[in-house]
C-alpha cells in the first residue's frame, strides 16, 4: 500500500517523498477513492456470479483503512509499476514482430496477442491488488497470472528460433508436467501461509508469526520435500540421457535454494528481504521447468499418443 491509487501514486507522477507533501486529509481522499473502485470491481464480480466474494469485499471495513505514509514503501511500488510499465512495452514490441510474421507464424502471433492481453489484465488487476487494500485472494490471483505470463514468454523465447531438443526417455515428459503441477500447488499453499501470516501480525509478536500460522506452514513444508524430489528425478533422469547442463543444474539449484529461503523465513522470523527472493526463485524454478518441457519435443508427442 505505498501508493494506494494507480496508475498514479496519491494522485502524481512522481510520488511524494514527504508525508508533508500531501493534503491533511489524504487518508480520507484515498480510502474514499478506493471504496468507489471496490464498489465498481463488486459489480464484476456480481455479474459473473460471485456474489459471496463481492459482498466480503464490500463488507470488509479494514480494506478501507488507510496505511502511514512510508517513503521507503511509496518508492518500493512505484518502482515495481515502473518495472511493469517497461515490461508491457517490451511485450507490445514482441507482439508487433508477432503481427509481422502472423502470415508464416501464426501460432507466435497468437501467443504474443495472448501475452500482451494477459499483461493488460495483469496491470488491471494490480490496481484491484491496491484498492482491496491487499486482501489475500486478489494478492493470489495477481501472482498466479504473472506464472502465467512466465510461461508465455518462454514459450516465445523458445519458439523464436531453432530451439535446443532434449533427447530423454518418455517418462521425463510425465515427471516435467508432475515437478511443474507439484511446484504451482506448493506456490498456492505458499500463498495460504501468507495469508494466515497477514491474519496473525497484528496479534502476535514477529518471532511467532510461524507458528501461529498452525498447519498451513507445516503443509507447505513437508510438500516442499516432495517438489525436491520429483525435481532431482527429473534432472537425474537428463543427467543419464545428456549429462550435466545448465537446465539440468537449475533443477536442482533452484528448488533446494527456493527451501532454503524458506527455512531462512521460518527460523529467522520472517525478514522482509527473504521474501521475495523466496517468491523469485520459485518463479525461476518454474521458468526452468517449462523450458525444459518444452524441449522434451519427442517425448511431448509421446505423451499426446497415450
Amino acid at each position: 500500500m505505498g501508493c494506494p491509487d494507480w496508475p498514479r501514486c496519491f494522485g502524481q507522477w512522481v510520488p511524494p517523498t514527504s508525508v508533508n507533501q500531501l493534503p491533511v486529509d489524504y487518508k480520507e481522499k484515498f480510502a474514499a477513492f478506493r471504496d468507489h473502485k471496490n464498489q465498481k470491481f463488486a459489480r464484476y464480480l456480481q455479474a459473473v456470479g460471485l456474489n459471496t466474494t463481492a459482498q466480503a469485499i464490500l463488507n470488509d471495513q479494514s480494506i478501507l483503512l488507510e496505511a502511514d505514509f512510508n517513503a521507503a514503501k511509496t518508492w518500493i511500488e512505484y518502482i515495481n509499476r515502473l518495472v511493469g510499465v517497461a515490461i508491457g512495452l517490451l511485450i507490445i514490441a514482441v507482439c508487433v514482430r508477432g503481427f509481422m510474421i502472423r502470415k508464416i507464424r501464426p501460432a507466435y502471433f497468437w501467443v504474443s496477442l495472448a501475452t500482451l492481453v494477459t499483461v493488460i489484465i495483469q496491470g488491471w488487476f494490480g490496481s484491484i491488488v491496491v484498492s482491496t487494500n491487499l486482501t489475500s485472494w486478489t494478492i493470489t490471483v495477481h501472482m498466479l497470472m504473472a506464472f502465467v505470463l512466465v510461461a508465455f514468454l518462454i514459450w516465445l523465447y523458445q519458439n523464436s528460433g531453432e530451439g535446443r531438443v532434449i533427447r530423454a526417455p518418455g517418462i521425463s515428459a510425465w515427471v516435467a508436467i508432475a515437478s511443474i503441477t507439484l511446484l504451482l500447488v506448493q506456490v498456492f499453499l505458499g500463498t495460504e501461509v501468507r495469508a494466515a501470516i497477514d491474519q496473525v501480525a497484528a496479534q502476535l509478536p514477529r518471532n511467532s508469526w510461524v507458528e501461529g500460522t498452525g498447519a498451513d506452514f507445516l503443509i507447505h513444508r513437508s510438500f516442499s520435500w516432495l517438489v525436491l524430489g520429483f525435481h532431482g528425478f527429473l534432472a537425474y533422469i537428463l543427467i543419464k540421457s545428456e549429462g550435466w547442463n545448465p537446465l539440468t543444474v537449475g533443477l536442482i539449484v533452484l528448488p533446494l535454494l527456493t527451501i532454503l529461503t524458506g527455512a531462512g523465513l521460518a527460523y529467522l522470523s520472517m525478514p522482509g528481504f527473504l521474501q521475495p527472493v523466496h517468491l523469485l526463485l520459485a518463479t525461476v524454478a518454474f521458468g526452468f521447468q517449462f523450458l525444459v518441457y518444452l524441449r522434451l519435443e519427442t517425448n511431448k508427442q509421446e505423451v499426446s499418443r497415450l
